[in-house]
């Protein structure tokens, strides 16, 4: 059972590792990690070189994370023998904790990429993309949440904050397993962690709104 989990932990993490913001700043001429917030996730992208950018990096940064865990889902149908595979998601299953170990390893490539010196973004993109897979109604709740919260406040660190934490609360109200729980739980705990910098500026009052303002803001 160790082997699997790992293959699927390293699979999702090399996919997690491809630093689509980086990438598609370079093609720009812009080195992202020295602009901005300094970080390459696609909110800095898009408020260094436009919409047009940001969009793709969000697009494809989502990509990776849901390609991750649809790998891992695959992976086990293949290995049951089947063409298709129904999953429970209120047990603690072998076919469950593949895809979830896919979407940690995910996470963690985006957040430490080994393509960039383990340098990366806050795994808000690729996590929404990974539980987009894994747990579509939890994730329908937290971009409900992610955009309520960013519409009434304009802050983009909050509400990706509140979206990741709304997570496992929706697993938990919604009883599925405690392993799917515990996995959403540590992902919120990670990118509340890496948004630490934007917590403190929330609590002086002086973080950066949605808007085209690049100057020392550090978003997901």
């Amino acid at each position: 059972m160790l082997t699997p989990l790992l293959i699927a932990a390293v699979v999702g993490y090399v996919l997690g590792s491809l630093p689509f913001g980086y990438v598609v700043a370079r093609a720009k001429g812009v080195n992202i990690f020295e602009v901005g917030s300094k970080n390459p996730g696609a909110t800095n992208v898009r408020r260094v070189l436009g919409s047009g950018p940001g969009n793709v990096v969000l697009a494809l940064d989502v990509v990776k994370g849901a390609l991750a865990v649809a790998l891992a889902y695959v992976n086990v149908a293949l290995a049951a023998h089947q063409v298709s595979i129904s999953f429970d998601y209120a047990a603690n299953t072998p076919e469950l904790a593949r895809p979830l170990a896919a979407m940690v390893g995910a996470v963690l490539g985006h957040g430490f990429s080994c393509f960039t010196k383990f340098r990366g973004g806050k795994g808000v993109a690729t996590g929404a993309g990974g539980f987009a897979v894994l747990f579509p109604p939890g994730a329908g709740i937290a971009l409900l949440v992610w955009l309520a919260t960013a519409g009434l406040t304009r802050y983009v660190s909050l509400a990706s904050m509140l979206a990741a934490v709304s997570l496992p609360v929706a697993a938990f109200l919604l009883h599925r397993s405690p392993l799917l729980i515990g996995v959403s739980a540590a992902v919120a705990a990670f990118v509340v962690l890496r948004h630490r910098a934007n917590i403190a500026r929330l609590l002086s009052g002086t973080e950066n709104k949605m808007g085209p303002k690049i100057s020392g803001e550090n978003e997901p």
